[in-house]
């Protein structure tokens, strides 16, 4: 059997046989075309039928159906809360109403508001420079950046948070906000797929040095306490970056040890570094 095969088995299997059989009190599915879809929903970050044709066993990129066979393993496992990531599959899809997200949020210096088309081309080259991407894996093609800028727009959508297109003098200038850590991590509280709450942020490389980054940082999580009641958040870098890890430090956030990231692969920038914020640790990073 090809590996092709072979994974299109075992989803099958997972969502056909395993995850009905082994459904239980508080889950809010038991038939197998849910659980496919809530699945598939957070392999692809919204609503899979948007992104692939089905069948999905058969037209799913295989990174994706690999990350919801993995996702449906962590329920089988008690690792990820089926119940919550069955709300957010619903609200991606319209069908659990959030509480209304401002238009914008006022960052002093910087401007933070909802993605727009117009985005895609300034993100692209944002996402093209070797510089600001010096500590990912790879530049982002054309393609890989609209379709990150869809996902990233799309956590409202799920949660009523995300991460905010940045603006300075009516000019895009790239992210920051906080989005649901969706895929396990190997760190305290990372390991349950949904739970986390990240904070994040790129921005293009003229912007840099001005205190945008943090800026816009402290707008969003000034947001997620008040309107989301989201007071506990983490952030995480290659532990090289020294520029991503001092805006950390202004913000109050305090490391709490690292890891492996396993989405990299191994070289230098697999060892990543953890940071941690909790509401005390707020008026620390509003003094800063």
């Amino acid at each position: 059997m090809s590996a092709e095969a072979e994974r299109r088995a075992r989803w099958r299997d997972l969502v056909e046989r395993r995850l009905p059989a082994a459904a239980r009190p508080g889950w809010p599915v038991r038939r197998d075309h849910c659980f496919a879809r809530i699945l598939l929903d957070h392999a692809c970050g919204g609503p899979w039928r948007a992104r692939v044709a089905p069948p999905a066993h058969a037209n799913m990129p295989a990174d994706r159906l690999d990350a919801a066979i993995a996702l449906g393993e962590a329920v089988l496992a008690g690792q990820a809360d089926l119940a919550a990531l069955n709300r957010r599959s619903l609200a991606w899809r319209g069908k659990r109403p959030l509480a209304p997200v401002p238009a914008a949020l006022d960052g002093g210096t910087v401007r933070l508001r909802r993605w727009r088309p117009a985005d895609d081309a300034p993100f692209a080259a944002l996402n093209a420079d070797p510089m600001v991407m010096a500590c990912f894996p790879a530049v982002r093609t054309e393609a890989e950046s609209r379709a990150e800028a869809r996902t990233l727009d799309r956590c409202f959508e799920a949660d009523g948070f995300g991460p905010w297109a940045l603006e300075q003098a009516g000019r895009f200038i790239g992210f920051a906000g906080a989005m649901r850590v969706t895929h396990a991590l190997p760190f305290p509280g990372g390991e349950r797929p949904g739970e986390a709450v990240e904070l994040a942020w790129r921005l293009a490389r003229d912007a840099w040095g001005q205190g945008l980054a943090t800026a816009a940082a402290r707008a969003a999580l000034a947001d997620l306490a008040e309107r989301c009641g989201i007071a506990s958040v983490v952030a995480y870098t290659a532990a090289g970056n020294r520029r991503s890890r001092a805006v950390m430090e202004r913000l109050g956030m305090v490391q709490d040890g690292g890891f492996d990231h396993p989405a990299v692969p191994v070289g230098p920038l697999r060892a990543h570094v953890l940071y941690r914020l909790t509401g005390a640790g707020r008026a620390v990073g509003a003094m800063a």
